[in-house]
């Protein structure tokens, strides 16, 4: 075929471009904050207003007193084009851990990201940049939990030098470092030393992350590590609450 009939690559690769960004726009988010009308509350805009909102949320899991806020038809065709967040929540994938109902939040408050013992690598590391970098996101919460089946199982295999099956082993290496240090610190019960160790250095991670960083720095962003109680429902603060 001559040059003539064939597509123009530099119109292909622009349409290509066109595309994406317009996929990109319809799950991310303008800065825009909800209305009175279709948000108890407006989003906060400052680590400590959106830390506050989920400790808020938490107490009233904790009491059975709960909201339910942004949970109907008017909010979710308010966030149907547009979102903003105004958390993030890395937590583990346990079904009795959901971030939404411990923190009492609905419907396009939070980011949300799980993974087995709140094991991290480049793509969960991205995904929980996405909020701050893209939509203003104020708050990062890395949350761990009483008796994690995760963190158990990494450091049985740890302990006992034999690996886990398939790619349950990527977690046991992702949580080494957790182990190694519970190891060092002891206790009466390793493994909660150990799942309480992971959240410290996941968050302390994220907080010094190379793009993150900055943003911690000038007081647009917190990274707090926090433990939830499977027992009471609570979540306690480990490291990291802004003032």
């Amino acid at each position: 075929m001559d040059r003539a009939g064939r597509p123009d690559r530099r119109a292909l690769l622009a349409g290509g471009l066109a595309g994406a960004a317009l996929a990109l726009a319809g799950c991310s988010s303008t800065r825009a904050a909800p209305s009175a009308t279709t948000s108890p509350e407006a989003r906060p805009a400052t680590p400590a207003a959106a830390f506050a909102r989920l400790m808020e949320g938490n107490k009233r899991w904790v009491s059975g007193d709960l909201q339910h806020p942004d949970r109907d038809p008017d909010r979710r065709q308010f966030v149907a084009q547009e979102q903003a967040p105004f958390g993030a929540v890395l937590s583990c994938i346990d079904s009795r851990v959901p971030p939404e109902l411990l923190f009492d939040t609905g419907l396009g408050d939070l980011y949300v990201m799980r993974t087995g013992g709140e094991a991290v690598g480049p793509v969960v590391t991205g995904s929980v940049e996405y909020g701050p970098m893209t939509s203003d996101t104020p708050l990062v919460v890395v949350l761990g939990h009483q008796r994690c089946g995760a963190v158990k199982a990494a450091y049985t295999s740890l302990r006992d030098g034999k690996p886990l099956p398939g790619n349950l082993q990527a977690i046991t290496n992702a949580l080494r470092p957790a182990y190694e240090q519970a190891v060092r610190e002891g206790g009466a019960d390793p493994v909660e030393t150990m799942a309480r160790a992971q959240v410290r250095l996941t968050a302390a991670d994220l907080r010094s992350n190379q793009d993150l960083a900055p943003l911690v720095g000038k007081g647009a962003l917190a990274v707090v590590g926090a433990y939830y109680s499977l027992d009471t429902g609570k979540v306690e603060v480990l490291a990291g609450a802004p003032s």
